[in-house]
C-alpha cells in the first residue's frame, strides 16, 4: 500500500492516525505555470535519496498523551476514526465526530474529487458544480443545502474561509487535497464550540512540517482527460525551536464541457515558533487566484439531449481569496491552555455574464439589429472581515474525577460590498469594465458578532462521561446603499443561546456509545435582507431559523478487523427562509419570509473491513473493504410545503469501496449511489419555467484510483473517474453560472508522479 509515516496520539479507543484583478491573475498564470510544472517534473524524477528522520516528542501534551510514533506500513491504515475526548482546547468526548487520515486515503488528490475523499462520511451530499463554473463543490449533511457548503462552518486550521459566516457562507476556496494531513467533521454538536450552524464544522487541516528535523520537499505533477494538468510543490520542516511548511499548487483545466476551461493557483506558508516549552507563536497566510470560464446550465431537453453542451460562451468569474492568521498558544500547566486566534480576511468575486434573464432555454446570440451580442452584467463583491477567538482549557477534578472546561470567547466585524447589475461589454473576454451607465444595486452590509460558550467534561465513572455546554450569540447586521429592489433596510440585531449536552458510556475497551442534544440556528443571510428581483419584498417580521441536533450512536473496533459507527439523528429546522406569494388589496407579490418548519431523521452508518489484520504477517498483500450508509427523511411539517420533502434533499447515500494492494501496488474501486430529489420546496416532477424546480433523478458512479511504488521516495498514480461514464447531475440553479441543469463531470483518466525527498 505505500509507505506511510504518521504522527499517532492517544486520546480515544477509535481514533485513527492522526493526524484583484484581471491584469494580477493574467500575471500570475502566464509567468508561474511553466517554471513550476518543470520544477515539479525534475523533483519527481530526481534520483535523491531521503534519509530516516528521527520523531520529536511533544512536549506541550498532557501527560496522559504519548509522543509521537513513526509507523512504516505496508498496509492500509485505517482512513477513518473519531476525535479524542480532548483535543487542545475543544471538547468531542460525546458528540458525532469523524477524522479523515488523508496519507492512508486512496482517492483523485490531484483533482479534489469530494465524494472519494469525505465519501466515507455517512450522509455527506455534494454539490458537484465545479466544472459548470462554481469555484468549488460543497458538502452538506442530513438533508441540507450542500450549495457551496453554505449549512457548514468551514475552516483551515481552524480559522473560517467562508465569506461570511453570518451573512454570506459560502464557501468559495478549500486547500487543495495534497496539502492536507487530516479532515475533521464534527456534526451539529458542533454550534457550540465552534459556531450556530445546523449542518456542524468540517476542518481541513494543512500539514505543518512537524517531525521533520531536515527540510523535507514533496513535489507531483499530474496530468488527465480534457487538459488537467495539476502541479503541487511543498516543503516543511522543523528544529528546536521553529517549523515551517508552505506549498505551491497550480491546476489548469480545458473542462469537460466547451467554454469550462479553469486556471487556478493558491500559494500557503506558516511557520510557528516556540519561544518556550510553553509559549508558543504561529502565523500563516493563503493566497488563492482562480479565472474560470462558465459554460452555463441547460434545460432538460438540452441535457438529455447532449449533457456535455454548452450555450453560454461568455461567462466568467474570478474569486481571489486571501486568507491571514496570528495565533499565540500558551500552557500554564499540563492541566491549562489558552489558545488566542486572529484571522484577516480580504477576498472578492466577481463576474461577467449573460445574466439568468429568460432561463436556460434563452439563447446568447447575435442581434440580427446591431451584429453584436447584447450586452453582459457584470457583477463584483468583495469580502473584509476579521475574526479574533480565543480559548481557554482547565482540567480540573471534580467529585474525585478529573474533569475538562473547555472556554472561549469570538469577536467577528465583517464588511461586505455588493455591486450589482452594472452594464457589461457585448463581447466575449473577461471584462469587468462597466460600459454606458452604472450598478443597479450598490450595497454595503455589515456584521458585527460576539459570541461565548463553555463546555465541561464531566468523568462520573471510569466508563461514563457527560458533557453539557452553553453558547450565546449576539449578531448585529446592518445595509445601506441604494437598490431597484421594493425593500426596507431593516437594522437586525438579535442574540440567541445554545444550550447542549452530551454523554459517551465506554460499553468495552475499544467500543462506545454517544448521545448528544445541541442547539442550533441560521441567521438572516444578506440575500434575504434584500432578495434578488424587483418583484420580491421582505417580510417586515422575518426572523432567523432556529433548532437542533440529536445524536444517538454505537462506535469502535472488533477485534482489529471491523470500524463501526452506527447511529440515528433527528434535526428540527424551525423557521424555514424562503419565498411565498401574498395577496394584499391592490396585487399579489413574492415575499421573503419565513415559511414554515422541517424536520430531517434518519441512520447513519459505517462500517470498515480489514479481514487480513489478524492473518500473521500479511505486509505483502492487503485488502480493506468500506460501506457509507446514510438514509434521511427530510419533510416540511408545517407551512405551505408541508409533507413535501426538502429541496436537495435525497434519501439515501450510500457509498462502497474496496482496497486491495499486492506490493508496491494498491487500487481502490468506490461506488457512489445518490437517490433522488427535488430542486425545489413545491416537488415538481415535471419541469417549469422556474430553472431551479424539477426532479434530480438518482445516479451511481464508479471510481477507480490506484498508485504503484517505482523505487526509492517515487510514486505512479492513476485512476479513473466515473468509469461508466454516468450521465448525471446535482443540482438546478436560477442564478449563476446556470441558470438550468449543473451536469456532472463524465468519465475522466488522470496519471501522475509524485516524489518526497
Amino acid at each position: 500500500m505505500g509507505t506511510r509515516i504518521l504522527g499517532i496520539k492517544s486520546g480515544s479507543p477509535t481514533s485513527p492516525a492522526h493526524y484583484k484583478t484581471t491584469p494580477v491573475i493574467e500575471r500570475i498564470f502566464p509567468k508561474l505555470t511553466a517554471p513550476v510544472l518543470i520544477l515539479s517534473a525534475f523533483t519527481v524524477l530526481l534520483p535523491t535519496r531521503l534519509k530516516a528522520q528521527d520523531s520529536k516528542p511533544d512536549t506541550t501534551q498532557k501527560a496522559t498523551n504519548v509522543g509521537t510514533v513513526i509507523i512504516r506500513a505496508n498496509k492500509p491504515l485505517h482512513v477513518i476514526g473519531h476525535l479524542p475526548d480532548v483535543q487542545e482546547s475543544v471538547i468531542y468526548a460525546g458528540k458525532k465526530t469523524e477524522v479523515l487520515v488523508m496519507d492512508s486515503l486512496r482517492a483523485n488528490a490531484a483533482q479534489d474529487i469530494e465524494r472519494q475523499i469525505l465519501g466515507r462520511i455517512p450522509g455527506a451530499h455534494f454539490s458537484e458544480t465545479e466544472g459548470a463554473g462554481f469555484p468549488s463543490n460543497g458538502v452538506g449533511f442530513r438533508g441540507l443545502d450542500p450549495t457551496q457548503s453554505v449549512e457548514i462552518n468551514t475552516r483551515q486550521n481552524g480559522i473560517g474561509i467562508a465569506a461570511d459566516l453570518y451573512g454570506y457562507p459560502e464557501t468559495y476556496y478549500t486547500p487543495p487535497s495534497e496539502s492536507l494531513s487530516r479532515i475533521e467533521v464534527v456534526r451539529g454538536a458542533g454550534s457550540l464550540a465552534f459556531g450556530p450552524q445546523f449542518g456542524g464544522s468540517v476542518n481541513y487541516v494543512v500539514r505543518d512540517g512537524s517531525n521533520l528535523r531536515k527540510p523535507t520537499v514533496f513535489s507531483s505533477a499530474t496530468g488527465g482527460s480534457y487538459g488537467l494538468l495539476n502541479s503541487f510543490s511543498s516543503i516543511g520542516g522543523d528544529s528546536e525551536r521553529w517549523k515551517y511548511y508552505g506549498f505551491v499548487h497550480l491546476r489548469n483545466d480545458d473542462g469537460w464541457r466547451p467554454n469550462g476551461e479553469s486556471r487556478q493557483a493558491a500559494i500557503y506558508g506558516s511557520t510557528t515558533y516556540s519561544a518556550t516549552e510553553r509559549l508558543h507563536f504561529g502565523l500563516e497566510y493563503t493566497a488563492f487566484r482562480n479565472r474560470i470560464h462558465m459554460p452555463g446550465g441547460l434545460t432538460d431537453e438540452e441535457f438529455a439531449t447532449n449533457p456535455r453542451a454548452s450555450f453560454r460562451a461568455r461567462n466568467w468569474l474570478a474569486s481571489p481569496w486571501n486568507l491571514a492568521a496570528l495565533r499565540a498558544t500558551y500552557d500554564f500547566s499540563p492541566s491549562a491552555r489558552l489558545e488566542t486566534v486572529f484571522s484577516y480576511m480580504n477576498s472578492k468575486r466577481y463576474l461577467v455574464w449573460r445574466n439568468e434573464d429568460g432561463g436556460p432555454g434563452a439563447m446568447d446570440e447575435v442581434d440580427p439589429q446591431t451584429g453584436t451580442f447584447v450586452p453582459r452584467e457584470v457583477e463584483n463583491e468583495t469580502f473584509r472581515n476579521g475574526t479574533l477567538e480565543t480559548r481557554l482549557r482547565l482540567d480540573h477534578n471534580l467529585f474525585g474525577a478529573q474533569s475538562t472546561l473547555a472556554t472561549g470567547v469570538r469577536l467577528f466585524r465583517g464588511i461586505l460590498g455588493r455591486f450589482e447589475g452594472g452594464p457589461g461589454s457585448t463581447g466575449g473576454d473577461f471584462d469587468m469594465k462597466l460600459y454606458g451607465g452604472t450598478w443597479e444595486r450598490a450595497l454595503t452590509f455589515g456584521t458585527t458578532n460576539v459570541a461565548a460558550f463553555a463546555e465541561d467534561l464531566l468523568r462520573v465513572t471510569d466508563r461514563l462521561s457527560i458533557t453539557p455546554g452553553v453558547r450565546y450569540e449576539f449578531i448585529r447586521s446592518t445595509s445601506r446603499g441604494f437598490t431597484d429592489v421594493d425593500s426596507v433596510f431593516a437594522l437586525k440585531s438579535y442574540s440567541y443561546p445554545l444550550m447542549g449536552i452530551g454523554a459517551q458510556y465506554a460499553a468495552t475497551g475499544s467500543t462506545q456509545f454517544y448521545v448528544n442534544v445541541s442547539g442550533a440556528y441560521r441567521p438572516i443571510l444578506y440575500a434575504s435582507l434584500v432578495p434578488f428581483g424587483s418583484i420580491v419584498r421582505v417580510d417586515p417580521n422575518l426572523r432567523a431559523a432556529k433548532g437542533y441536533n440529536a445524536d444517538l450512536g454505537w462506535r469502535g473496533i472488533v477485534s482489529d478487523v471491523i470500524k463501526f459507527d452506527l447511529s440515528g439523528f433527528y434535526l428540527s429546522y424551525r423557521d424555514r427562509i424562503g419565498t411565498r406569494t401574498v395577496t394584499d388589496t391592490t396585487s399579489s407579490f413574492s415575499q421573503s419570509a419565513n415559511i414554515g418548519n422541517s424536520v430531517h431523521r434518519g441512520a447513519e452508518a459505517y462500517i470498515e473491513l480489514d479481514p487480513l489484520a489478524r492473518v500473521g504477517d500479511s505486509a505483502k498483500t492487503a485488502l480493506d473493504v468500506f460501506t457509507s450508509l446514510a438514509y434521511i427523511d427530510a419533510r416540511y411539517v408545517t407551512g405551505p410545503f408541508k409533507g413535501n420533502r426538502v429541496e436537495q434533499a435525497p434519501r439515501v447515500l450510500a457509498r462502497v469501496g474496496l482496497t486491495y494492494g499486492v506490493g508496491p501496488v494498491s487500487s481502490t474501486l468506490q461506488i457512489s449511489h445518490t437517490s433522488s430529489s427535488f430542486g425545489d420546496a413545491n416537488n415538481n416532477m415535471l419541469p417549469v419555467d422556474d430553472a431551479v424546480a424539477g426532479f434530480v433523478p438518482a445516479y451511481t458512479v464508479l471510481d477507480w484510483s490506484g498508485a504503484a511504488r517505482l523505487g526509492g521516495r517515487i510514486e505512479l498514480t492513476f485512476g479513473v473517474n466515473n468509469l461508466a461514464n454516468t450521465r448525471y447531475f446535482t443540482k438546478r440553479t436560477g442564478e449563476y453560472p446556470g441558470p438550468g441543469i449543473l451536469p456532472g463531470m463524465g468519465r475522466r483518466i488522470y496519471l501522475g508522479l509524485e516524489r518526497a525527498f
